[in-house]
């Protein structure tokens, strides 16, 4: 059998690919206590322009990475996650921006994070800190600083990396000049951390992750199978269940009985998405990252939502999913009432449930072209 590796995640010695890398020093983090040093791994697209006043920069969600464009190859197990947005004549035209895609602090795709060598060689596991989105944005600063970009054109992303982009501009709203925050709300909901909560107890649970000190297990004896349940549950809220029906309804997988030991269809689509996270993500970011996404609240120590929303000055679309049970709609409604000068948030009418930000190209091209023009 083609058991599933410890790890998913990209090592030192593993073809770099188009990557590039940013290093940054000592790290306060806001749940106490300091990341010594990490480095975060990027790609870029374009050229910067004299001024450095053409830079876009673009945020991937929980299982991305900065592969936003391009196929797949020898360091990079997947085909760019927004391929169809980024390039000469697209939305993020590349012959007049240069765009930027760090992978996240606390990743498993050149970032450092709980796979990561930590100050004594061997690899973080358990002892990786607590990290939220905000400390992920102060990270992502460092490799502005580096490329000489004092303040983007324009910041965007959907889910998580919609998340990290309102952190931009929270945080820094000098360096913000456009803002496209896709499926993502001011602050985690109790629903969406809910729908975390067996998520993260379905990997802890799974004997192989040792605590999350497993990156020296051979192949299939780390906490795949808690991770591919993980991958399930947060599967079937990313679709929806119009989707799901209308693609599936009750049909058995091929010659399989139900009745039986078989499967449904449906239950055979999300065994592939399971079994395709395994061998390219970590458990340990999976845990990492989600977690950061729970505490996401732009509020916090700004005096409410509101007081923070109201430190953004950058021209803002904000935009949901008509069929998004993860993020509905009513939470870009919120956001954009908050920004001054949001106006009404914009609505991608799609079947196919919070994924549209990632399928529906076209819609999310209007959105980018708004914005930039």
């Amino acid at each position: 059998m083609d058991l599933p590796p410890a790890t998913g995640a990209w090592r030192a010695g593993d073809p770099p690919g188009r990557r590039q890398w940013s290093a940054g020093g000592r790290l306060r983090l806001d749940a106490g206590g300091t990341l010594p040093e990490y480095s975060i791994a990027y790609e870029t697209w374009g050229r910067l322009n004299s001024d450095a006043s053409n830079a876009v920069l673009v945020e991937h969600a929980l299982t991305g990475d900065s592969h936003a464009a391009g196929t797949a190859g020898p360091g990079h197990p997947t085909a760019g996650w927004w391929d169809g947005l980024i390039g000469p004549g697209r939305a993020l035209d590349t012959d007049e921006l240069f765009v930027v895609v760090p992978n996240v602090l606390g990743g498993c795709q050149g970032s450092t994070g709980p796979s990561s060598p930590g100050p004594d060689g061997r690899p973080w596991g358990s002892r990786f800190p607590r990290i939220t989105i905000r400390d992920q944005v102060r990270a992502e600063a460092v490799v502005a600083d580096e490329l000489g970009i004092d303040r983007w054109a324009a910041v965007l992303g959907g889910s998580m990396g919609g998340m990290r982009a309102l952190e931009w501009a929270a945080t820094f709203p000098g360096r913000v000049a456009g803002l496209l925050v896709l499926a993502a709300p001011a602050a985690s909901s109790a629903d969406q951390v809910a729908w975390a909560s067996p998520q993260l107890h379905a990997i802890t649970a799974d004997p192989g992750w040792r605590d999350g000190d497993y990156y020296d297990a051979p192949p299939g004896a780390g906490p795949h199978r808690g991770l591919g349940v993980a991958r399930r549950i947060a599967h079937v809220t990313y679709r929806s269940g119009l989707e799901l029906d209308q693609r599936f309804g009750r049909r058995p997988q091929g010659a399989e009985d139900p009745l039986g030991d078989g499967r449904y269809a449906v239950e055979s689509y999300l065994d592939h998405h399971a079994d395709k996270l395994v061998r390219r993500f970590d458990a340990g970011s999976y845990v990492l990252l989600t977690r950061s996404m729970n505490t996401h609240d732009v509020g916090r120590d700004r005096g409410g939502v509101g007081a923070a929303l109201a430190r953004v000055t950058a021209r803002s679309v904000i935009a949901g999913v008509d069929s998004d049970r993860l993020y509905p709609m009513r939470q870009a409604h919120e956001l954009a009432a908050g920004i001054p000068g949001a106006g009404e948030a914009a609505e991608i009418n799609s079947p196919y449930g919070h994924d549209s930000f990632l399928i529906e190209t076209e819609q999310v091209a209007n959105l980018v072209k708004a914005l930039l023009h």
